[in-house]
């Protein structure tokens, strides 16, 4: 695949334009290549949205990350 082509997939990824399952089907092998490539343009993945089912559980996680690192200031 061509650069120019991985670039702007890796972009619309980050932006939430298209899925993994998308940059799987377009020719990317495995996630440490996406996130790789995230990582040289400077970009981040994308956060799910906090809706669904999953959302206290993600909520309950979020607050013992955010405790565990208060302790390590």
């Amino acid at each position: 695949m061509p650069d120019a082509e991985k670039t702007d997939l890796l972009r619309r990824y980050a932006a939430n334009a298209i899925t993994w399952r998308e940059l799987q089907e377009r020719g990317f092998a495995d996630y440490v290549e996406v996130l790789g490539g995230l990582g040289e343009l400077g970009l981040r993945p994308p956060i799910a949205p906090m809706t669904g089912p999953n959302v206290e559980a993600r909520k309950r996680g979020i607050a013992i990350l955010e405790q565990a690192l208060r302790r390590r200031r």
